[in-house]
């Protein structure tokens, strides 16, 4: 089963997508990530968005794959001389969560809005699959860096 989410982040704002269940058995993977600005044909922008596993304390427009926590991460940009929208998107496809997930956006130029899209997977967990990425989850929240 897929399931749908789509939105519209502001510069520097943070949304909760909700996922848990109260046993735990069921996950989820990213299968599809989009983004689009709310302004196509606006010139000089650079919108980063990226998809978390943990809540974000700061929004910012550095991306590390090393960040364990890190779903997924997109930019698109737009410049006016010569005029020319490039986006790149990564997913981690393989990553399997059962819990919340989080979406962040800053436009390190401007500071416009930007929309995105996901498609999530919807697996059932066994129990011994379901405990794992619940400690998974509990290690990664837990990590001081």
């Amino acid at each position: 089963m897929i399931k749908t989410f789509r939105g519209l982040l502001a510069d520097g704002q943070q949304e909760r997508i909700r996922l848990e269940h109260i046993d735990g058995k069921t996950g989820y993977r990213i299968k599809k990530f989009e983004l689009m600005t709310n302004t196509p044909g606006l010139s000089n922008y650079e919108s980063i968005v990226k998809v978390f596993s943990i809540k974000q304390t700061v929004i910012d427009g550095i991306v590390n794959f090393s960040e364990q926590t890190l779903l997924a991460a997109g930019v698109i940009k737009d410049t006016d001389s010569p005029a020319v929208t490039t986006t790149s998107l990564v997913t981690f496809d393989s990553v399997v969560f059962n819990q919340d997930i989080f979406v962040t956006h800053k436009d390190v130029d401007v500071g416009i809005a930007c929309n995105y899209y996901l498609e999530l997977e919807q697996i059932s967990l066994d129990e011994m699959e379901a405990t794992t990425v619940i400690l998974k989850n509990f290690r990664n929240t837990n990590t001081v860096v």
